[in-house]
């Protein structure tokens, strides 16, 4: 191996009711190429991640460095070229793809072989939780829970939609967007919001997109608490259901929003909400279904 290169998408958790579970790859990328050197060193081609000042201190080292020992390998010292259109900070799984990333790069410079099922383990071990872990490692559409120390998942058939993601200038911390939850729920309340969940995962299997997009923005877990966080909450659900989205929510901890919207009709509609919030970043966007992806080069 000369020259190894991995990409990771972009993801967004939640989809208003699958808190915690529910997540989604995006067609935005963070890659890294990596090639064996005499010392360690990262390179940031990319406005959208500061430097470091030594290489120890830079997240995708401490990664690795950590799920290396947890291996028992050593890892070679290597150049790493990093570039990301994933910013930070903005409920696009920045983290995630950084922590998948790191995963990788200790399975091929260790030669560790690991599985689907391990890399999952590893990375919700990290994260905490496996939502957007696993939308960036297996692509597409993925429900997931963490029981105990176990992590189990599915990932939906291929959706028929576009996306239209918000990305605002303006930074919003996971654990500051946490604070604002309630720390427990009443059960009725509870089992309504459950309900909710079940019904939008089982309207999009069957193709009711309408309906799956009226229960993403019946949410009672979280958006309710987060939208006094995130300027403009209200009006771009209401701006984009006008223009013909199924339904419009809160991408992970905010603050950015996404819409599902028809297939063929995303890039009209991100056109025409960038006329009405000219301060955000408006893009249409797909759903991966690929996920984590390497290239090998040899001399």
């Amino acid at each position: 191996m000369d020259m190894l290169e991995i990409i990771v998408p972009a993801s967004s958790a939640n989809v208003g009711p699958g808190f915690d579970s529910a997540g989604i790859a995006l067609t935005r990328y963070l890659t890294i190429k990596v090639k064996k050197a005499e010392e360690w060193k990262f390179i940031h081609e990319t406005p959208l991640v500061p430097e470091v000042n030594h290489y120890k201190n830079h997240y995708i080292y401490k990664i690795a460095t950590k799920v290396a020992e947890w291996n028992s390998c050593t890892l070679p010292p290597c150049h790493v070229t990093m570039h990301t259109e994933i910013p930070l900070a903005r409920g696009l799984g920045s983290s995630a793809s950084a922590i998948v990333a790191s995963i990788e790069l200790v399975n091929q410079l260790c030669g560790l072989n690991l599985t689907e099922e391990e890399k999952l383990d590893f990375a919700v071990k990290i994260e905490g939780h496996p939502d957007n872990v696993a939308a960036a490692l297996l692509g597409g559409f993925v429900i997931s829970v963490k029981m105990g120390e176990e992590t189990k998942y599915k990932k939906l058939p291929k959706l028929d939609m576009d996306l239209v993601v918000y990305i605002p200038s303006f930074e919003l911390k996971t654990d500051e967007s946490r604070k604002v939850l309630p720390k427990q729920f009443k059960m009725k309340d509870a089992a309504t919001a459950s309900a909710i969940s079940n019904l939008m995962v089982s309207s999009l299997l069957t193709g009711d997109y309408k309906l799956a997009g009226k229960m993403m923005e019946s949410d009672l877990f979280h958006e309710t608490y987060r939208a006094k966080l995130i300027p403009n909450y209200y009006e771009i659900r209401s701006h984009a259901r006008e223009l013909g989205a199924y339904g419009t929510v809160i991408s992970g901890a905010g603050p950015t929003m996404i819409s599902f919207v028809p297939q063929g009709e995303g890039e009209k509609i991100a056109e025409k909400m960038r006329t009405i919030f000219p301060d955000y970043d408006i893009e249409k966007l797909e759903i991966d279904e690929e996920g984590l992806r390497v290239k090998t080069y040899e001399d």
